[in-house]
């Protein structure tokens, strides 16, 4: 596919700043420089689907987008509820320009509609309209835009911010203007060259399919393979070169005693490349009953080396660990060189062990007159088929009656095919989710002499014709003529320009990536190309596709990288299907380099909760070693492009000390709460800050946005400070427009009328209900400034604050906590208003704003109990009686006491959902040390400071580092997740750590 530049929407920015005429040529300026690609995304992150039920209100995107049914319902009803006050004309004029615009948050390119495609930006309210339809829809339908944005935010913010725009077509578009041409509504739908590969995969101009990956675990020695156990829990065992098998659980973590330890046991070496080693395990099929797992590992006896194949049983202690001393010798193999040894173990579904054995080693299998792949009378070379079923008081295998040279004189019985070099990784077709087509299909990677490499479809009885052949061409001349060699071909073979060792894999049959569903994926381990092969099920000819990695904006998802290790030594399938290689960087089995990577498809992902899983508990005895990903993800990368251009001011030659910045604190909102019905109380004579709090409306991962809603009327005059918004109540308020107390001189009929009189009704109507704001999809949203109840006919804009800087400007736009000036209410005061007013003058500096709350709103937090303070070692501080006894408590700005435990996110880019986390303890702030810190610890952090949940914990002081006069306060932080403070998780004692802080944690909240 192309790529594309979108531009973000200025226009969307400036209208919500409270100076859009002072910082319009610098906003242009400072955004020219800004480009990026686009891609299909939706509001949630995430890559667009078909839904699994066609959509009603949307039709349009029922094949691929970003809504499912429920989401299409909720549309429905607010599309029906804005079109109930319309008559019929005015439902025929404006009800496709109001479905249209509510139905493009289903588009797939939703993301970049609402820009939100970049986490740092701030979101569009509505969808970016290309200038020809929004010119339509302001010529038929302008006097709607009120209702749609209604439900955003309180209704007569939204009536000022209007009546401002909507006689002014230049300003309305503006407003609701994309200018990509290609990516707005609507042309993103009729472009044909953008929609041609629209939920498939991938591809770049030399077809190569361009795939994801998601870091699963690192740190490895040599990974050989990766099983699981088929029992329900999801974990995972992780079988190292040199002798380790680990146990990871679904979430990432790792057991800290290994499931098998054979290091005293296995022979191998620190060389790179060295072929001995572990080399693979296998459960049976029925682990939760049988309970025995079978490995292969070479092994020295007397100075000669062996392949031996072992069962071991599952300790009767530990579920996580095998018994080491129940090892059970099945099979041993000479080997006559160190390489060629094979190493596959796998159980089909009729149970019986598969054993994949190399030829012997040396080069072109030298052995005896045809060599020892062709030889049926020795085990080296072959494919081997045994039962171990049953054995405990007998021998360690029998044969299966079904083995085909089980007849055969001289012919090893344990022999099911032969004829093969040194085959690496075979893998069993699980089938098609749908059709089953495909099931117990054995494929293999063989890896070749000289020439080619090949992969095969591995059948009873078959001949793969090592040594006669070598991929699809001669080897032994001789041989190879030889007319009763009936030998199998291989499906594919590449020559040694493409690679000359190949890893063999898996045919996906996962459930999150519809789009993969029968490719083959396989590898090469010298040259690290990820390769595929699709089959034509007419022909049954294997078609070959290369994949690559994803460019930057391709993989821009959460979690996700598009760079891996060289070196793939093995693929992987979980219990759910999913697909991952094995790879390392260092090719010792004494070389931590080995990462695990699962395979991700950007284009298309399975309807919301198709794929949910739920693992089964596994009881853990030890401790887990949380995984921390090594690699950057895409989505955290800094920009290429060039930087902003900043302003520069002649100064006098004399120097003077710059001023520090001040860090940008965010304020700790109040949790959500049950609803409760309290008395009123007489609100003081000012207005306190608004704390935002995130808050989920639906229950799909897609999150609605709801604009801040303002409060009770608490003075004549709003005093500003240096807080974001006005802090909201409980308690339902009737606001009354101010229309109804200034006098009208005409009566207004008409369409604009019948729309304008719906708005005002709704709001002189029904009581509001001043809930707590939230962040849309998971970002900080721009929102115009809090308006007071102006008549809809003669807005003012407030007087333009002098800009001090353009760096403040624009550090003005990426947030909205800008101060505001003071501006009278009309709204009637009621009985017990304090009859002086408080003025406060317009400060323009933002000082830090401490993370906790004041007392009535802790109150509001948690109703019906009493929050106590999380210190140290659990103990209650109680504060001393009467004066000059030393306050346990800090004060904070506007005499706020805060509690030990108290965050605060500390940044330099002015940005207030991310920033080095400090706590509160002991009267001063302190930094927390990375060690341990997962992203559960980071959803306690950003819960408690009112973010719905963690986006990224960013480690080695990415988010900046303290300087030495802060003190460290917490080290090896372990949270579950639900504790309301960092305090109440598994921790060091406060100020003990083994850490600086080039290690401050950071986070980043959403």
């Amino acid at each position: 596919m192309t790529t594309r530049t979108c531009n973000p929407p200025p226009q969307c920015i400036l209208s919500h700043t409270l100076f859009p005429h002072l910082l319009l040529s610098a906003l242009l300026l400072l955004l020219q420089p800004w480009w990026g690609s686009c891609h299909p995304q939706c509001l949630d992150y995430k890559p667009p689907f078909e839904p699994r039920l066609p959509l009603v209100l949307c039709k349009e995107y029922s094949k691929f987008g970003c809504c499912d049914v429920e989401r299409d319902g909720e549309i429905s009803v607010k599309f029906y509820s804005i079109m109930e006050n319309f008559d019929h004309s005015g439902f025929v004029t404006c009800g496709k320009y109001i479905r249209s615009i509510l139905c493009q948050e289903c588009s797939p390119y939703a993301a970049h509609l609402f820009d939100a495609e970049d986490a740092n930006t701030p979101m569009r309210m509505l969808p970016g309209l290309c200038g020809d339809y929004c010119s339509d829809y302001w010529h038929q339908c302008r006097y709607t835009l009120s209702l749609l944005l209604e439900d955003l935010g309180s209704p007569y913010e939204f009536a000022n911010l209007t009546a401002t725009i909507e006689e002014d077509r230049r300003k309305f578009c503006n407003y609701l203007e994309l200018k990509d041409k290609q990516y707005c509504y609507p042309n993103v739908l009729t472009n044909a060259e953008l929609n041609a590969q629209l939920g498939l995969v991938r591809e770049d101009p030399k077809g190569c399919l361009e795939l994801c990956l998601q870091e699963v675990a690192n740190g490895l020695r040599n990974p050989v393979a990766m099983i699981h156990a088929n029992d329900g829990t999801h974990r995972f065992f992780v079988a190292e070169q040199l002798g380790y098998v680990w146990v990871y659980l679904a979430n990432g973590s790792r057991i800290d005693r290994p499931f098998l330890n054979l290091t005293q046991a296995v022979l191998t070496s620190p060389w790179a490349g060295d072929e001995r080693g572990f080399l693979c395990i296998a459960l049976h099929p029925r682990f939760t009953t049988v309970r025995k797992a079978y490995v292969y590992y070479s092994v020295s006896v007397k100075n000669e080396e062996r392949i031996r194949v072992s069962e071991f049983t599952l300790s009767i202690h530990d579920e996580n660990q095998l018994d080491h001393s129940s090892e059970r010798t099945i099979l041993e193999v000479v080997e006559p060189a160190s390489n060629h040894n094979g190493g596959q173990l796998l159980f089909d579904d009729d149970e019986y062990l598969y054993i994949f054995i190399g030829d012997g080693g040396r080069a072109g299998d030298p052995f005896g007159k045809f060599g020892n792949s062709q030889n049926k009378s020795t085990l080296l070379g072959k494919v081997l088929r045994i039962d171990v079923e049953n054995n405990d008081n007998g021998a360690p295998y029998s044969i299966p009656p079904d083995n085909p040279f089980l007849r055969e004189i001289e012919a090893r019985p344990e022999i099911y095919a032969y004829g093969v070099r040194n085959m690496w990784r075979c893998s069993i077709d699980r089938g098609d989710p749908f059709t089953g087509r495909g099931r117990g299909r054995m494929f293999c990677g063989d890896v070749g002499q000289n020439k080619y490499e090949e992969v095969d479809l591995i059948v009873k009885g078959g001949n793969y014709g090592w040594r006669a052949k070598e991929g699809f061409s001669c080897y032994d001349r001789k041989l190879c003529q030889n007319s009763s060699l009936d030998d199998i071909l291989p499906i594919f073979a590449y020559p040694h320009k493409l690679g000359k060792s190949v890893t063999g894999g898996y045919i996906y049959r996962g459930c999150q990536m519809p789009n993969l569903n029968g490719l083959y994926f396989f590898g090469d381990f010298m040259s690290g190309r990820l390769m595929s092969l699709k089959e034509n099920v007419t022909t049954s000819e294997w078609h070959y596709n290369e994949i690559c990695m994803g460019t930057d904006q391709t993989c821009r998802f959460p979690k996700l990288i598009n760079s891996y290790y060289k070196y793939i030594i093995s693929f992987a399938e979980d219990e759910a299907g999913e697909l991952y290689f094995l790879a390392t960087g260092a090719a010792s089995a004494r070389a931590r380099a080995g990462v695990i990577y699962k395979i991700v498809d950007p284009s298309r992902r399975a309807p919301p909760g198709k794929c949910r899983i739920k693992p089964s508990h596994v009881n853990i005895k030890g401790k887990l070693i949380h995984f921390h990903p090594k690699e950057e993800f895409v989505i955290n990368k800094k920009p290429t492009t060039t930087p902003f251009p900043t302003t520069t001011t002649r100064k006098p030659t004399t120097t003077t000390k710059k001023s520090p910045r001040k860090p940008i604190i965010i304020i700790k909102p109040p949790m959500p709460t049950r609803k409760t019905i309290r008395k009123m109380q007489p609100p003081p004579t000012t207005a306190s800050p608004r704390k935002m709090t995130p808050q989920t409306t639906r229950k799909t991962t897609t999150r609605r946005a709801t604009l801040p809603t303002t409060s009770n009327i608490k003075a004549t005059t709003i005093k500003t400070t240096s807080a974001t918004t006005i802090k909201s109540t409980t308690s339902p308020t009737t606001v009354q427009m101010a229309t109804e107390t200034s006098p009208t001189t005409t009566t207004p009929t008409g369409y604009r009328t019948t729309v304008m009189t719906a708005v005002s009704s709704r709001i002189t109507q029904t009581p509001i209900i001043t809930t707590r704001p939230t962040r849309r999809h998971e970002r900080p949203l721009q929102y115009p400034p809090s308006t007071t109840s102006q008549p809809l006919t003669s807005p003012k804009l407030p007087p333009s604050p002098s800009a001090t800087s353009l760096k403040r400007s624009e550090m003005a736009l990426t947030s909205t906590r800008y101060p505001e000036h003071p501006r009278a209410w009309t709204t009637p005061r009621p009985t017990y208003w304090s009859q002086k007013p408080t003025v406060s003058s317009y400060n323009p500096q933002r000082p830090p704003v401490n993370g906790t709350l004041p007392k009535a709103q802790e109150e509001e937090r948690w109703p019906g109990e009493k929050q106590e303070s999380a210190v140290e070692g659990n103990q209650v501080y109680k504060r001393p009686r009467g004066r000059g006894r030393g306050q346990i408590f800090k004060r904070g700005r506007g005499g706020r006491r805060l509690r030990p435990g108290s965050l605060r996110l500390v940044s330099t880019d002015g940005l207030l959902d991310r920033g080095r986390v400090e706590i509160f303890i002991r009267g001063e702030w302190g930094t927390v040390c990375d060690d341990l810190f997962t992203t559960k610890s980071g959803t306690v952090v950003c819960r408690q400071l009112g973010f719905t949940t963690v986006l990224a914990v960013m480690k080695r002081a990415a988010l900046g580092e303290a300087d030495s006069s802060v003190r460290i306060f917490l080290d090896d932080v372990e949270c579950e997740g639900g504790e309301r403070s960092l305090l109440e998780c598994k921790r060091s004692r406060v100020g003990k750590h083994n850490c600086s802080h080039g290690e401050d944690v950071g986070v980043i909240c959403g």
